[in-house]
């Protein structure tokens, strides 16, 4: 069986006509038929009853017009995507992700990419959700890894991956710690703590603010790292979205579930990027990043 042969039945179908297919292929009308007469004899089945000069197609046919379909797209676009490869020196995949974020399905995702692709150099850089939107539209960066905040854009791939609950994490020596939740309007004497340099402070700040409903001062840190070591020192909170298999907080630490107005605060985590510039290993990569954060569920 050939894949010119199943091209030719699925724009005869979709044409209806063997001769308007002959034109939309730049072929004889007698050569369409001759290939559709040879693929039945090769699958022993009755694609198209033909009638005169009318034909219906027969239920085997309309599988087989699907299943062939759907072949057809797939092998254009590994086409596609092969000749991109080789005309690439080397094939890069250009990741962002949240510096709040810590779960160990990226890197567990990275390391199992790398391993099926090797010929795949893979960079990453991460930022607030502002930096990485920004890197996006600038093509300096492939995919995303970020929380929603604005409303879909077709412009883009919106890959959802997790729809983590926040939690936030409080030094022991606070009296809150000893609670099995807290309400934001329990933290609202308590500075919260949230990650971005100067020049993103402001967006981070409106968003915890009036979109998350946050409502007390705010400290800033620049990594992960610095914001837990200001926890430790009872200096505020810090709002963290489970997304995944985090690591366990310090011993001094307690990380605890957000609820506002009795219900628990969830965030979505996505993977974004750009449709025209979308290709194989972007697909790749987010389905099996969602597939790690599904069996962590």
């Amino acid at each position: 069986m050939l894949f010119k042969q199943m091209n030719y039945f699925v724009t005869v179908v979709e044409k209806n006509s063997f001769t308007e297919a002959a034109e939309e292929l730049f072929v004889t009308q007698s050569a369409i038929s001759q290939q559709i007469q040879a693929l039945e004899e090769d699958l022993g089945v009755e694609l198209l009853h033909r009638q005169h000069r009318k034909f219906t197609i027969t239920p085997a046919g309309e599988y087989f017009y699907r299943e062939t379909k759907r072949i057809l797209v797939t092998i254009e676009k590994v086409v596609s995507e092969t000749q991109r490869v080789d005309e690439d020196e080397e094939t890069q995949l250009n990741l962002g992700y949240l510096r709040v974020y810590n779960g160990q399905e990226l890197h567990q995702a990275i390391a199992e990419f790398s391993e099926t692709y090797p010929e795949v150099a893979i960079n990453i850089i991460n930022g607030t959700h502002e930096e990485l939107y920004q890197e996006l539209r600038q093509n300096t960066v492939d995919v995303v890894l970020s929380d929603q905040r604005r409303a879909f854009s077709d412009e883009y791939i919106n890959y959802e991956l997790i729809k983590p609950e926040v939690f936030i994490e409080i030094s022991d020596r606070n009296s809150l710690s000893q609670k099995d939740t807290l309400d934001i309007e329990e933290l609202k004497n308590i500075p919260c703590i949230l990650i971005a340099n100067k020049t993103q402070q402001a967006f981070e700040e409106d968003f915890y603010r009036n979109t998350l409903g946050f409502d007390g001062t705010f400290l800033f840190a620049e990594s992960l790292e610095d914001a837990r070591m200001m926890v430790i020192g009872n200096r505020g909170f810090l709002p963290i979205e489970v997304a995944g298999t985090l690591p366990s907080p310090a011993i001094t630490v307690k990380r605890l579930p957000l609820v506002k107005n009795g219900k628990a605060l969830v965030r979505n985590y996505c993977a974004f990027w750009k449709k025209e510039r979308t290709n194989y290993f972007m697909e790749e990569f987010a389905s099996l990043l969602h597939k790690l954060f599904v069996l962590e569920k």
